[in-house]
């Protein structure tokens, strides 16, 4: 077998294979034999009809499964001898296949550029500095009460404000038209708390109890309700009953309320302690980001468009996929976003062949002693059983996604101790 190789570009390869006349010959032959072992051809006995009675009958599909068949052996064998890392199928063009004589294909197929090098050394970065101030302790103990407060009247009848959690009757209507399906009875919601249409918050905000109201509302192109949808709906409030909202004293009895907490101050103490192991994960999820966006400038290697597109197609999913489960109809991205997921893969892609360079060059391996690690580092993540995620992490595409995030950490550690980074 003759290979003779030709790159396109960095990430194109096309080359000819061309196998001796001998192989194609014995392969024949050896088709041939099979074929009349099987052949049913009228006035011969089985076995026994004459060569060139199969090759009438049957030459055409003998060539093609011949052909078909040194392809299938040969290609493996051309793409380990030129050492060439494909990531796409082939695309072969075979010659015609005669007897006699040799036969050949050409082959196109996308690669993995060759880096001779990956300069990693030296990268420049900012840290952001890992800090909790007392107004952060504050906020989220507000958080705290909040989630613990009780809903009560107020103690003199007044007018709604924000942060009072109204009980509404309303009903919608279009060009004078009660739409019947879409109103609600005893529907609650916190007013200044975003759950409500804007205009609606604003007809309800100063009511009493038993006061009516109007809303005007566009409602958007996409809504669910074809009555509704790309109309100007009117809504008929109606006020039937409002509850503030009491927070508790934060005091060492709601410290204890809370949790295993004594006093107050332990309870603070907990807060600042779980906010500041938040503001260090931050930190070190920027930096790593900064090394990694540095990392790619500092090595503009080609990448193999149908990677890019792989993993445009992940993201595309990953959006469109956040966007329903909250609630959106989503069909696609915009060719804006498509634009922006499109540099952004290239920016992963190409990291992530840099990345694999460094881990063979500084000879990292994942044993299963950095597989374990890792799955107690996942279990304390999630909230799942160590022994769960061992037998979960046994399918092969998850062992070989986790085996990726351990040896992406590697590397980043290795990078930032050889980064120049700065304070923030």
């Amino acid at each position: 077998m003759q290979v003779n190789v030709q790159r396109l570009s960095p990430v194109l390869v096309e080359f000819d294979v061309e196998i001796a006349v001998d192989r194609v010959k014995s392969e024949v032959e050896k088709a041939y034999t099979s074929v009349a072992k099987t052949a049913r051809v009228s006035g011969f006995r089985p076995g026994r009809a004459p060569r060139k009675v199969l090759a009438h009958l049957y030459g055409p599909r003998i060539a093609a499964d011949v052909a078909q068949k040194l392809v299938d052996e040969t290609y493996p064998q051309a793409i380990s001898e030129q050492k060439l890392q494909p990531v796409t199928d082939p695309s072969i063009e075979p010659r015609r296949l005669e007897e006699g004589k040799a036969f050949g294909y050409k082959a196109r197929v996308e690669v993995l550029p060759l880096i001779e090098s990956v300069k990693y050394d030296g990268l420049e970065a900012t840290r952001a500095k890992v800090e909790v101030s007392p107004e952060q302790i504050t906020e989220r103990l507000d958080q705290l009460r909040r989630s613990h407060s009780t809903l009560e009247p107020p103690k003199a009848p007044r007018a709604s404000e924000k942060g009072d959690v109204a009980t509404i009757d309303f009903t919608l209507s279009v060009d004078g038209n009660v739409i019947d399906d879409a109103g609600a009875t005893d529907f609650q919601a916190e007013l200044g708390g975003g759950q409500l249409i804007p205009e609606i918050e604003t007809a309800l905000l100063g009511k009493s109890i038993g006061d009516q109201a109007e809303a005007k509302v566009d409602m958007p192109a996409q809504h669910p309700h074809p009555k509704l949808a790309g109309k100007s709906a009117v809504f008929a409030l109606t006020l039937k009953d409002l509850k503030e909202r009491v927070l508790p004293d934060a005091d060492d009895e709601f410290a204890k309320d809370v949790g295993d907490f004594e006093t107050l101050e332990a309870l603070k103490k907990d807060i600042s302690g779980t906010l500041e192991k938040h503001s260090k994960e931050e930190s070190d999820n920027k930096l790593a980001e900064q090394l990694v966006i540095e990392l790619v400038k500092a090595n503009p290697v080609p990448v193999p468009p149908s990677l890019v597109e792989r993993q445009m197609r992940v993201t595309e999913q990953e959006i469109l996929q956040r966007a329903r489960s909250q609630g959106q109809k989503a069909t696609g991205v915009g060719d804006e976003l498509r634009g922006q997921i499109q540099q952004d893969s290239e920016v992963k892609v190409r990291a992530g062949l840099l990345m694999a360079e460094i881990a063979k060059a500084e000879g990292i391996q994942i044993g299963d002693a950095e597989l374990e690690e890792g799955l107690k580092e996942l279990a304390e993540q999630t909230g799942k059983n160590v022994a769960k995620l061992r037998v979960e992490y046994r399918d092969q595409k998850k062992r070989e996604m986790l085996i990726g995030m351990i040896l992406e950490n590697k590397v980043l550690d290795i990078i930032e101790a050889k980064a120049k980074i700065s304070e923030a």
